[in-house]
């Protein structure tokens, strides 16, 4: 998206019209061309001046993340909470504790995620069709009614159908919101609000942490039916917002709309007509460009020509958020609780692990200034492994010692931070910039539900590590998520490419041309030349 356009370039709009511009668009290659070097040439300050109101539609779609970030919160801190242990779990006269066995809390994580992996690929066909803001408000208004179910549950059976249909729109929030953002906002804002996606994610878990802290003091059952009864403060306020928001000026272009298209455009900044239309015709040029690359934009297509390769970085980025160990270490309440530490101490504490994780991704946009996606993901990743081998370290030797166990937590709450200057907010930036315009929502979808796998699978495996009446790994279980983490930090290094300042046309060729990961930086291409010659610089 172009801003900014001078008048002598503005003097290159409105001369060349075609059929289609007689549908509501100015289309040429050179006006494409000019867009395209303005938007390389706009300001982070500039892009906010004008595009200030694209960032509050963008947030506010986004604010579904910061509900899903809640109600997914809820569940993994609820293993370790007394009444809804005493509600649903049993009691062990050995270890003379309530607990879910190890079963039964992978079942109602995994259940969920099930139900994630299926709303995903659905959205993934339904906001192709529709749009993004109709598919966003029918999850909404569905969620709304699903939210009853796990509200009245009375047997553990009728909360996970609960949590499962609920799990059917968290497909769609996870998938819409940084596709959403990458397509309303220009070059210089792109990774900014992207990234915000995962702040919405810690606010959500922050919201549920305190939430949860301030029930515990009850002893009925209300202290866990009233965080799940939060929930419904959610959807319709965000509904009714999103009737008003803009619709995707790129989906409209798809879809052959190009007056309604060029409206949006105008809806989401104060720049001229003009320079909507030198807008519009760079998003036309992208999209042709893409078709004349390969013509099918079915899932299936996802995975041929190069379009293979942009949906493994997809894939493997997205699912190295589960592969850093975040199934052990980003919810830790549970696993302060098997290190040792009291009840009240394990929920303060997560608290202030949420508290960091906002911290965290506020720091990553300073560091998004100053670092590609590439370093940061990388290195975030590298370090990550490294904090775990420690935990996993003091578990092994010093046993059940009250310093061992507080030093597993303080290098936990090293990795939240970490994770959340790097590998969390870093992942939304790139799989919004890897992925191909034309298959934008599908490769989201498969890279989101590439994760929900391997959630489900750190789910599984997780609670067995913990759960002092299943395996007992307590700490020790860092030694294996510091491997998972080692091996994806060693894929980032030879696959990852650098996509920071980057078009969307530009990245269309040099995935085309197949430019290796180490080379992406360097090299130099212009999509508006008609052989798209590719040097390295």
């Amino acid at each position: 998206m172009a801003e900014n356009v001078s008048e002598k370039e503005e003097s290159h709009i409105g001369v060349e019209h075609d059929e289609d511009n007689l549908k509501g668009g100015l289309y040429n290659r050179r006006t494409a061309q000019v867009a395209n070097a303005v938007e390389h040439e706009t300001t982070l300050t500039q892009a906010l001046r004008e595009n200030w109101k694209a960032v509050i539609w963008s947030a506010l779609i986004s604010l579904t993340i910061v509900m899903e970030g809640y109600d997914q919160s809820l569940m993994s801190n609820f293993f370790g909470y007394p009444t809804f242990q005493r509600k649903f779990g049993s009691y062990y006269a050995e270890q003379d504790t309530w607990q879910l066995t190890g079963a039964w809390q992978a079942s109602l994580q995994n259940g969920t995620n099930a139900c994630v992996i299926i709303g995903g690929f659905l959205n993934g066909w339904a906001s192709a069709k529709w749009g993004y803001k109709r598919v966003t408000q029918a999850a909404l208004a569905a969620m709304t009614l699903f939210i009853f179910v796990s509200f009245f549950a009375v047997r553990i059976e009728m909360l996970l159908i609960g949590q499962m249909l609920c799990g059917l729109t968290w497909g769609v929030y996870a998938t819409t919101g940084p596709a959403y953002a990458s397509e309303v906002c220009p070059l210089a804002l792109r990774g900014y609000l992207t990234v915000y996606v995962n702040l919405c994610w810690a606010m959500g878990q922050f919201l549920a942490s305190g939430v949860l802290r301030g029930m515990l003091q009850y002893d009925t059952e209300w202290s866990w039916r009233v965080p799940i009864a939060i929930q419904w403060i959610w959807p319709v306020p965000i509904m009714i917002a999103i009737h008003f928001a803009p619709e995707s000026p790129w989906w409209l272009t798809k879809m052959g709309r190009y007056e309604e298209a060029e409206e949006a455009l105008t809806k989401l900044s104060t720049r001229s007509r003009e320079q909507c239309s030198a807008s519009l015709a760079q998003i036309r040029h992208t999209i042709n460009l893409e078709s004349s690359i390969q013509s099918d934009s079915n899932y299936l297509d996802c995975f041929r020509g190069s379009n293979l390769r942009r949906t493994e970085i997809c894939m493997v980025v997205f699912a190295g958020q589960q592969l850093s160990g975040a199934a052990f270490a980003y919810t830790p309440t549970y696993f302060f609780l098997q290190a040792g530490l009291s009840t009240n101490n394990a929920f303060t504490i997560a608290i202030g692990s949420t508290s960091m994780a906002f911290v965290g991704t506020c720091i990553s946009w300073i560091l998004l200034s100053y670092f590609g996606r590439r370093t940061l993901y990388a290195t975030g990743i590298a370090m990550a492994s490294a904090c775990l081998l420690v935990v996993g370290i003091f578990s092994a030797a010093t046993n059940a010692s009250t310093g061992g166990s507080w030093a597993q937590v303080a290098f936990v709450l090293v990795w939240k931070l970490i994770y959340s200057m790097t590998i969390g907010p870093i992942c939304y930036a790139i799989i919004s910039e890897t992925s191909a315009v034309r298959l934008r929502a599908k490769t989201v979808v498969i890279a989101r539900n590439t994760y929900a796998v391997t959630e489900i699978v750190a789910n599984v495996l997780n609670p067995y590590m913990l759960n002092p009446i299943e395996w007992n790994w307590k700490g020790k279980a860092g030694f294996f998520w510091a491997g998972t983490a080692a091996l994806t930090a060693t894929w980032s290094y030879f696959r990852l490419p650098e996509t920071k300042g980057r078009t969307y046309e530009e990245l269309d060729l040099l995935f085309h041309k197949g430019v290796s990961a180490r080379k992406f930086r360097g090299a130099h291409v212009d999509p508006y030349v008609e052989d798209h010659e590719i040097a390295d610089v």
